[in-house]
């Protein structure tokens, strides 16, 4: 199954047809259903993964990528349990991302080592969405770190607070308290500025 990473962008996370069903298909090799899960789950995990690892979350979530493709056929659950798992495995590999970043710096490449390419879209329009969600992704990595992910994995990523729990390794009720406390802390930082 060959998918196109793409941007971390992306409109609301909807499944064409019964989630059910979808993932039933997906996880037997349906190309066209592995297709519309991956639609919905991306851009949640791709927020979620930029908040860990900044301008590196598009390949950080292929890599992800590639480990859910390996193991989607032995993946057991509904819908919410798919996005979690995809979640964990993003996390799994965002830890790991900055582990090895850790131990081997890496030198910025000049603009001028890439050939001029034109846009296939609106760029105009795609730099403003992007500069709003850029913004709102970087007040949130200002969070204390426990806050900021339980923020993402609930209000970007869609997971209850069980599952979010799940991912992170918490209970449900502490995963709640640093959500609230993070979305508190926005509200009140953006105050001012409303």
């Amino acid at each position: 199954m060959v998918v196109d990473s793409g941007p971390c962008r992306g409109g609301q996370p909807v499944v064409d047809g019964d989630p059910a069903a979808v993932l039933g298909r997906a996880r037997r090799g349906d190309e066209d259903a592995f297709r519309s899960l991956y639609r919905s789950v991306h851009p949640g995990l791709c927020r979620y993964l930029r908040v860990l690892v900044g301008q590196d979350a598009e390949d950080v979530a292929s890599e992800a990528w590639l480990h859910i493709t390996r193991d989607l056929a032995s993946f057991e659950g509904d819908l919410d349990g798919f996005r979690a798992w995809t979640a964990t495995i993003g996390r799994n590999r965002a830890l790991d991302h900055l582990r090895r970043q850790r131990r081997r710096p890496v030198a910025d490449a000049p603009a001028e080592w890439f050939p001029d390419r034109p846009a296939p879209d609106d760029t105009a329009g795609a730099a403003i969405e992007a500069a709003a969600t850029d913004a709102a992704l970087a007040l949130i990595a200002t969070l204390p770190r426990d806050q900021a992910e339980a923020v993402m994995l609930r209000a970007v990523v869609g997971l209850d607070a069980k599952a979010a729990a799940a991912v992170l390794g918490k209970r449900p009720g502490a995963v709640r308290t640093a959500a609230y406390r993070g979305l508190r802390t926005l509200a009140d930082r953006l105050g001012g500025q409303v």
